[in-house]
């Protein structure tokens, strides 16, 4: 078991290292369109990456699910036939958002021994999610 402090010396021990293997500038926040934003997540249990639709407005939430939604078979061929897709995903904090996402189980930020695994993970699939969404970013914002 970890403090709060050593695990968030964890944490940005592996974000640096991460950023170290990879150094680029991700896309992530930068999206152009309020309310969606692609995501890198890794906790105790699992690595994510995300599409996230997060707009606390039901309407415009929901309004960009399914925007990607009719987008799935070409984000499944593009990106992963394991994408899952969840209107209705509920963050840790308590806030809903809108999430098309690949896991991968197994994985702890806490064990140095899975971080090689996780830094292929999000480096591979942030990349193909990045190129669709630069790719229908106009559809997705129309």
């Amino acid at each position: 078991m970890f403090s709060k402090e050593q695990s968030k010396e964890i944490r940005q021990q592996f974000w640096i290292f991460f950023d170290k293997r990879y150094p680029r500038k991700w896309l992530l926040y930068n999206t152009a369109i309020k309310d969606v934003s692609l995501k890198f997540d890794f906790d105790t249990k699992k690595a994510i990456v995300a599409i996230d639709s997060t707009s606390n407005d039901e309407i415009y939430r929901t309004y960009y699910f399914d925007k990607f939604l009719s987008l799935k078979n070409i984000l499944k061929e593009e990106v992963s036939s394991d994408l899952k897709f969840e209107e209705h995903y509920l963050l840790p904090s308590g806030k809903l958002i809108s999430r098309c996402y690949l896991q991968l189980d197994g994985v702890s930020i806490h064990n140095k021994n899975t971080w090689p695994q996780v830094f292929d993970f999000f480096n591979t699939n942030m990349d193909k999610i990045e190129q669709f969404f630069v790719e229908y970013k106009d559809y997705i914002s129309s």
